[in-house]
């Protein structure tokens, strides 16, 4: 492609644990006319997109908005808002982007403790609480879906460990909110973050986040608001004010809010987009949207186990929106994803650090969660393995999918 040709994306059915494919709702929403970031009609759409995060969330925090940027952005935000210099924040990790969020709580200038697991596997609850006893953190930031195993952390009872303590409960929920249950106030998080390019379906570049009181009574004390827009009723906090401008959600909380003080212009065709994902989702419902991304789930499995190979992940921590599969003996797995991409357009993921090489992740995410993608995927897989004379069995991948979608079928026409 030369620079004077239009760039036009090959058609893939993409089966990576993100990016993931757009609905389709949300690429017509993203070519909507641009309007002006305080027309009312956009102030009023604003609006409407932070209850719709609050209903994702599971959640009543008054300030549930989007970030402009990729969900590392939103994290960032969180982060670099909430933790001051010699903040103790504790991070257990268990996969790659848990090494991220203690990188950002460096760079923030915290005290960084970390407990760690072998990759592949989640810690005990009780071992997290137990670190956040001896540790005596300010901040406990935990990566809820770990996509670089595919495993995914309970939560259920770390966030009211962390309420006793005095500790902030912090989660990346990057890799699970919009396809996997995530109750904010059940379970005592403090602030949280996600990313709209998984579960929610739309393209990378905004990230849904949400604080309660307890995370703004953190960070407001270092509230500036800017010169230049400052007005004599905007007291100069003595504090050292957040470290970034862009990501400081004392300012972003007066943008958000109705005061509508200018911080910075809005992304308006991401804001058509996030608020098109997140009315799709709840037309279809939180708990229907569960049960279809476990059911995709259930079919993945069964076609990969009948072609005799060994899912990685397949354990009662398992990320039901990724499957982690083992690669056999003798087999570049760079080539087989190169071939299914080359031959049939269907993309699907390797993993990182120590699992590079060792695995594919298969995403079964939001949009990207449909029957005709399952079998895709599985076809796709079950001929470039062919192709490189590994030895799988043949032939009944599909029909183990068919199977478990034949039998869901008929259970709920039963009931």
């Amino acid at each position: 492609m030369t620079m004077n040709q239009s760039f036009i994306p090959p058609k893939r059915t993409i089966m990576t644990p993100g990016p993931v494919e757009a609905d389709p709702r949300v690429l017509q929403a993203l070519s909507s006319p641009i309007i002006g970031q305080f027309d009312p009609m956009f102030t009023d759409l604003m609006n409407q997109t932070m209850k719709l995060v609050r209903n994702l969330y599971q959640t009543d925090n008054e300030w549930s908005f989007p970030i402009d940027g990729t969900s590392r952005a939103g994290m960032e935000a969180l982060m670099v808002s909430l933790i001051e210099p010699g903040d103790r924040v504790l991070v257990p990790i268990y996969g790659r982007f848990g090494y991220l969020l203690a990188e950002i709580a460096e760079r923030c200038g915290a005290d960084v403790r970390i407990i760690e697991t072998e990759w592949g596997s989640v810690f005990e609850e009780r071992t997290i609480i137990q670190a956040v006893h001896d540790i005596n953190p300010v901040i406990t930031a935990v990566v809820h879906g770990e996509t670089s195993t595919g495993c995914m952390q309970p939560l259920l009872k770390t966030g009211a460990a962390c309420r006793e303590h005095g500790s902030l409960f912090l989660v990346d929920a990057t890799a699970t909110i919009g396809g996997v249950e995530f109750r904010m106030d059940d379970w005592y998080v403090d602030a949280v973050a996600g990313g709209t390019q998984k579960c929610i379906s739309g393209p990378s570049g905004t990230s849904p986040v949400s604080f309660n009181s307890r995370a703004a009574a953190k960070m407001n004390p270092r509230k500036q608001v800017e010169r230049g827009i400052r007005t004599e009723h905007d007291a100069e906090s003595e504090a050292p004010p957040v470290r970034s401008n862009y990501f400081d959600l004392t300012q972003l909380q007066d943008y958000w809010s109705p005061r509508r003080l200018n911080h910075h212009t809005e992304a308006t065709s991401m804001l058509y987009a996030l608020y098109e994902a997140l009315r799709v989702i709840q037309t279809e419902g939180l708990e229907e949207r569960f049960s279809r991304h476990l059911l995709h789930e259930e079919a993945i499995i069964a076609g990969v186990k009948a072609m005799g190979l060994e899912v990685y992940n397949n354990h009662e921590a398992k990320l039901p929106v990724v499957t982690c599969i083992r690669v056999p003996e003798g087999i570049d797995e760079e080539a087989v994803r190169q071939l299914m991409l080359d031959e049939f357009g269907v993309e699907i993921a390797s993993s990182f650090g120590p699992l590079k090489g060792m695995i594919w992740r298969i995403g079964s995410m939001g949009y990207s969660a449909r029957k005709e993608n399952v079998y895709h995927v599985l076809f796709a897989l079950e001929s470039a393995l062919s192709f490189f004379e590994a030895p799988v069995i043949t032939g009944r991948a599909a029909a183990a999918a068919m199977e478990v979608y034949r039998h869901a079928a008929a259970a709920s026409l039963s009931r």
